[in-house]
């Protein structure tokens, strides 16, 4: 086929990437496994991980880092009430602390006054808020600060009052768990999440959006509690400890298979500059999670059908600074790490998602003629119902093989996308014979690409 040499930089005016304040809320989709807002447009979820944001930040902070955040195209903050670390003994950068007495039936307005600003503060910058009322270790005991101070009558307290006083913010998402299991082996703490949600929807007037967090590994929200009413988003944790190229994509078919049909994404896959696999103890010689190794975990799980995806960096998360013990080896402070590339790559993805219909989109590995590969080399496809496009994740950069008999079309437009630079390189037009033979402008490991075929007009 003809190549095409003409660069043409990418289109960034068929989308407005947090340039309007938030006036409705997100609903799930009709067919299940999307998001879109009530006026039925589409939502493709972006998020960032600023976990202990309320904690660790003063205002003038926090400003920072959501404008930062809505500049480069992320659209959902998740960040948490009681942080993880000594987050009710140790109080915020206003000296309050979020409980009194540690009660959550008491919870404190002075400490709360910070989160509503950031609500208000996020709605004017195009950004939702997800929101963890607590982080898991609140209620579940198997590690961190705790200390666990929840029960089913406190939790169902502490939700309705989180409820009511954000039942008009229009630009909260709620996310229960917090790296946490919902079951493990004899422990059962549904009954606790359970009665928060109930809490929250009583509170809303159920006006909400809720989900949950996991902890890592091969479990997501649908093993534990799928089928339960009150929860509209699954989530799993690709993370940090499994090593490079952790099959999240494997993870979003199995939720995608489910009944009742629910959205699902990837909360928290492996964080830009982690140290690779750091437990119980890290050996310097792994090296650090880079913006590549991101790249691949962000259009993977995309690609296989997620609603979104949630991007993070390992110093961001824990707002690094000289005032705070480092956690997990993080190699620079959070200020200096807001720009790295995987940050602004990551907005690359949403701006290609949102180039093309998304309600509509469906995960398809029949478009692959060619070995989609293991690990490192798996690449994931997908296209619309309508068959207007298909869009090949090539994670390492190689010829391939293409089937388009689902594009209805007699003529076929390729381009190239580059995930590194969010520009599209034409690689010509030509006849829709079925099938399609392309190799990348470059080719090799670290030049991944994004094929993109529609139909010819």
């Amino acid at each position: 086929m003809r190549k095409m040499g003409l660069l043409l930089c990418f289109v960034l005016t068929a989308f407005k990437i947090g340039a309007q304040p938030l006036t409705d809320r997100l609903k799930v989709s009709t067919n299940g496994h999307y998001l879109q807002h009530t006026n039925g447009q589409a939502f493709f979820w972006l998020g960032d991980t600023g976990w202990e944001l309320f904690h660790r930040l003063d205002a003038a902070e926090i400003k920072q880092y959501l404008d930062n955040r809505a500049a480069k195209g992320f659209n959902v903050i998740q960040a948490v009430a009681l942080a993880e670390f000594n987050g009710l003994r140790k109080p915020n950068r206003y000296n309050q602390l979020p409980l009194v007495n540690e009660n959550p039936a008491t919870p404190n307005p002075a400490y709360f006054a910070l989160i509503d600003s950031t609500v208000k503060w996020s709605q004017q910058r195009g950004l939702y808020l997800a929101l963890l009322p607590a982080w898991g270790d609140k209620v579940t005991p198997h590690w961190g600060d705790g200390p666990v101070v929840f029960d089913s009558i406190n939790a169902y307290t502490y939700g309705r009052w989180l409820g009511n006083r954000y039942k008009n913010n229009t630009n909260i998402i709620w996310i229960l768990g917090g790296d946490r299991p919902a079951v493990k082996d004899s422990n059962d703490w549904r009954p606790i999440w359970r009665a928060m949600a109930k809490g929250i929807l009583d509170g809303t007037a159920n006006q909400c959006l809720i989900a949950y967090h996991p902890w890592g590994g091969s479990n997501s929200t649908s093993q534990w509690i799928h089928k339960e009413s009150w929860l509209d988003v699954n989530m799993f944790q690709s993370g940090h400890g499994g090593g490079h190229d952790v099959p999240c994509w494997e993870l979003v078919a199995r939720d995608r298979q489910l009944t009742p049909a629910k959205p699902t994404l990837d909360a928290e896959p492996n964080y830009e500059d982690h140290p690779v696999n750091p437990w119980p103890k890290w050996n310097p010689d792994n090296g650090y999670y880079r913006d590549y190794d991101v790249r691949k975990q962000l259009y993977r799980s995309v690609f296989a059908g997620a609603c979104g995806v949630t991007y993070g960096h390992h110093a961001v998360w824990q707002f690094m600074s000289a005032r705070e013990e480092a956690v997990n080896y993080p190699d620079r402070g959070w200020m200096n790490a807001m720009d790295r590339p995987g940050a602004v790559q990551a907005g690359y993805l949403r701006r290609l998602m949102e180039s093309h219909t998304q309600l509509n989109r469906i995960p398809d590995s029949s478009l692959l003629l060619t070995p989609n590969g293991r690990g490192g080399e798996h690449m994931e496809a997908c296209r619309d119902e309508a068959g207007t496009y298909a869009m090949v994740y090539l994670p390492i950069g190689r010829k391939i093989a293409v089937n388009t008999q689902s594009i209805k079309s007699a003529q076929l437009s390729c381009a190239w996308f580059n995930p590194r630079t969010a520009q599209t390189q034409a690689a010509g037009t030509m006849p829709n014979t079925g099938t399609v033979t392309i190799e990348p402008p470059v080719t090799g490991v670290g030049y991944d690409w994004v094929l993109v075929i529609k139909q010819s007009r």
